[in-house]
């Protein structure tokens, strides 16, 4: 998911605070992400419980769409008892010159928060996720597909904890079959 939560700052006081020792090390990016393979819809297998999302969401997913000027047209959804929660943003390269994958996030209703959005891993075949953000605040596992094995989703746990998020945060998201359309 692309969040516009925790991890998100003003981003004046994002330079001054990133880096700093109580941080550590950022966690490292896919670097080449190519962005035509990433967009289209992936659903949230688990992720780090965060105050500015719903509680008891099901079948979350986001839906990216490439947009002319080369920023993504972001679709955030949930289900909460049965009814669909959505938020709307746009995702941009934080470095328009890097290779690396730090995109950050406006949300159409939270006009001046930008919220982080680093792919972390995705697989070869553009399958699996798993999304962070520089201060290992937000963590989410996605997929294509609205469900995993447990040997992906253990490998995708593991190349979190390998970037030093506690992964015993992880919630897994319910998802139902089929999802909703």
């Amino acid at each position: 998911m692309v969040t516009g939560g925790g991890a998100a700052r003003v981003s004046s006081d994002t330079e001054e605070i990133r880096g700093q020792p109580f941080f550590g090390k950022e966690p490292e990016v896919v670097k080449g992400l190519d962005v035509k393979r990433y967009v289209g819809r992936w659903y949230e297998i688990a992720k780090f419980p965060t105050f500015f999302e719903p509680r008891g969401g099901e079948n979350t997913r986001a839906t990216y769409a490439l947009r002319t000027d080369g920023d993504i047209d972001v679709l955030n959804e949930t289900f909460l008892k049965g009814k669909r929660k959505s938020i709307k943003g746009v995702a941009y390269k934080e470095d328009p010159k890097s290779d690396e994958a730090k995109l950050r996030v406006k949300f159409d209703n939270i006009p001046i928060i930008r919220g982080f959005y680093w792919v972390l891993y995705v697989d070869t075949d553009y399958q699996y996720a798993v999304v962070g953000d520089p201060f290992r605040i937000t963590l989410y596992i996605l997929s294509r597909k609205n469900k995993i094995d447990d040997q992906v989703y253990t490998q995708l746990v593991q190349k979190a904890a390998e970037q030093g998020y506690d992964v015993s945060r992880l919630s897994k998201t319910t998802q139902t079959d089929p999802p909703p359309s």
